[in-house]
């Protein structure tokens, strides 16, 4: 834990969001641990850095044999989400600044490191918690290929969407979300690979209707996003700390990584 690093402060955004929402899609999260599987968690000691609602815990409560999840803002909302897994332990913490006193055999964050104050300070802090020849994985938000949401989205985030309130929100993501899906099932269903998030929108045609309006609603919902550069996941799973390293691209917006601690 690094004494410099200031605690972060509650986000009441991302309690409103996950009393009211939450994406159970197994074949997603697969995906993001890539080339990890969940079989890779069976008779493991876990940590979530980040559970949120608890819905990644409940995917590997019937593999793991012990998992602690972590998270400073919903915390209440993770354990009761998984009451019925007794292998589950839900704490809160900023993962920055938490010190567990115990290492894991697998230390995962999927989708939270960017929306930290210092990606790189909460990086570095949970790879403490994995155990010498335990495995890393993380997934976030990339710098590359994400110029319109970094530039457009999180510009208006700032002058509309923060102001407004959480229940209208959610309406207004409805309304995007539907209205997505005229260009998704029309032009980009031809191969027009250079239109923006082109790749990204294969995956908007296989989930739900809920699940990605969820998916808008994060982006139009969180507090404050860091798009994240490769060559930062490279310095994060450095090879002097790390082997078997893996980075790769998910669908053009985004960095899904792994390694095992030397």
């Amino acid at each position: 834990m690094n004494p410099k690093t200031k605690m972060q402060k509650k986000q009441y955004e991302w309690e409103w969001q996950w009393n009211n929402a939450r994406n159970d899609s197994k074949w997603l999260f697969t995906e993001w641990i890539y080339p990890n599987n969940l079989e890779d968690f069976r008779g493991k000691e876990v940590l979530d850095c980040g559970c949120g609602g608890g819905q990644h815990l409940n995917l590997i409560a019937p593999y793991c044999k012990a998992a602690v999840g972590v998270d400073l803002n919903s915390g209440s909302i993770a354990r009761r989400n998984n009451r019925h897994n007794r292998n589950i332990k839900i704490m809160e913490g900023d993962i920055a600044k938490i010190n567990l006193g115990k290492k894991f055999d697998t230390v995962y964050s999927i989708g939270v490191l960017h929306h930290t104050d210092n990606p790189t300070a909460s990086f570095n802090n949970i790879a403490k918690h994995a155990k010498k020849r335990g495995k890393v994985i993380v997934w976030v938000y990339s710098f590359e290929g994400n110029l319109l949401n970094r530039v457009f989205l999180e510009s208006f985030k700032k002058i509309f969407f923060f102001w407004i309130n959480k229940k209208i929100l959610w309406i207004f993501s409805n309304f995007i979300t539907g209205a997505l899906y005229v260009p998704i099932f029309t032009v980009y269903l031809l191969p027009l690979r250079f239109l923006p998030f082109y790749e990204y929108f294969q995956n908007f045609r296989k989930l739900s209707f809920k699940e990605n309006n969820l998916n808008v609603f994060d982006k139009l919902n969180a507090p404050q996003t860091f798009f994240i550069k490769k060559s930062v996941v490279g310095m994060w799973f450095n090879p002097k700390k790390f082997r078997d390293v893996h980075i790769s691209p998910y669908r053009g917006v985004s960095w899904r990584a792994s390694g095992t601690k030397k």
